[in-house]
């Protein structure tokens, strides 16, 4: 096990980190932004080391000075947490260039997986269906055709991201013609390419994802699924283990064609591979997530495995233990986000001061 680890984030997931590695008697060492010297996560660890302005581009998005810092402090390993760096291919090379283990998939997984298109003809090709859609980069001039193959209303998507952005229902040409440039610059704001994906919209599906573990060795397991239908503008906003609406036997269908995806991907470490499901029991590929999810608590709670433990040894390079007639579902969890708002604007997002509670 590594004797002390980096953690490459600020908030609470760098706390949810820092207690695990707690737990294991690992030593942690916090990087912080002159806006987060005062902050929780730089108490808790044994050592801080400063990264920059509060910018995010200049301190937690700085692959250089993050290494700068886990070098200068001894550190073996860096957990970059959600958000930020966790999914970037660039630092997983980076850590890999300087032998410090970076705490998640390969950074070639890493770019794999970020490729919608890639990923969605990989399932297909393991017969994990698939909605109807673009298997490549849809054109401009080939869009309305690809949206009348497809069948209207169609869904415009970025092809590298997720999180809604870029992402578009239209219900007929003209609003595919109109709809198309802003989904480009959104996309290419959000994920520095503005390819764009069409596919089948689903008027009323439901959300679920399935969180798998893999190590070097070949083992695999899956930790139930996690139920995110509840959503405001494509965000979740409720997130429920297990799900009410899976039997035992969709459960078992949609956890092996996440485990068959996930092997074939040469994945590594923790993930989440998410499904549409219809009223049928039919369910579609949607896309795979390469990082620790902020709703991970809630798998935690009603198998008792602790994810970020797992994280930690299988980066370490210990085998998988755990086996799957070992995994349980006990009970339900459930975790809602809390958004700031603006209900005088049609509750747009609202940053400030919290002055009542």
């Amino acid at each position: 096990m590594f004797r002390k680890v980096l953690v490459a984030n600020r908030g609470e997931i760098a706390v949810r980190i820092l207690r695990a590695c707690r737990e294991l008697g690992i030593r942690t060492v916090a990087v912080y932004s002159e806006a987060d010297e005062d902050s929780l996560h730089v108490w808790l660890a044994e050592e801080a080391v400063p990264i920059g302005p509060a910018e995010p581009e200049q301190s937690y998005l700085h692959i250089g000075r993050i290494l700068d810092a886990a070098r200068a402090t001894g550190a073996e390993a860096i957990h970059p947490g959600y958000g930020f760096l966790a999914e970037n291919p660039e630092f997983a090379a980076a850590c890999r260039e300087a032998g410090i283990a970076f705490i998640g998939p390969p950074p070639e997984v890493l770019e794999a997986v970020a490729d919608k298109a890639a990923v969605r003809r990989l399932a297909a090709r393991l017969g994990v269906p698939v909605l109807a859609g673009t298997d490549r980069p849809v054109r401009d001039e080939e869009a309305l055709r690809q949206a009348q193959r497809v069948g209207f209303p169609p869904l415009l998507k970025a092809a590298a991201g997720g999180g809604g952005r870029g992402m578009r229902v239209v219900h007929n040409p003209e609003e595919l013609r109109e709809a198309l440039p802003g989904a480009r610059r959104e996309a290419l704001a959000a994920f520095g390419t503005d390819a764009l994906l069409l596919e089948r919209y689903l008027e009323r599906p439901r959300h679920i994802e399935v969180q798998v573990l893999l190590d070097r060795y070949g083992n695999a397991v899956h930790l139930g699924e996690r139920e995110c239908s509840v959503q405001r503008r494509y965000q979740k906003v409720l997130e429920e283990a297990p799900s009410v609406a899976l039997d035992p036997e969709l459960r078992g269908r949609l956890a092996r064609a996440a485990l068959r995806l996930m092997r074939e991907a040469g994945y590594v470490n923790a993930g989440t591979v998410e499904f549409l499901v219809d009223g049928e029991e039919n369910f579609a590929f949607l896309e795979v997530n390469a990082r620790l999810q902020v709703e991970h608590p809630v798998t935690e709670l009603v198998t008792g495995v602790d994810l970020v433990h797992q994280q930690l040894r299988i980066a370490a390079e210990e085998a998988l233990t755990l086996r799957q007639e070992g995994v349980v579902l006990r009970g339900w969890a459930m975790e809602a986000r809390v958004y700031a708002e603006d209900p005088e604007r049609g509750f747009a997002p609202s940053a400030g001061t919290i002055l009542h509670l």
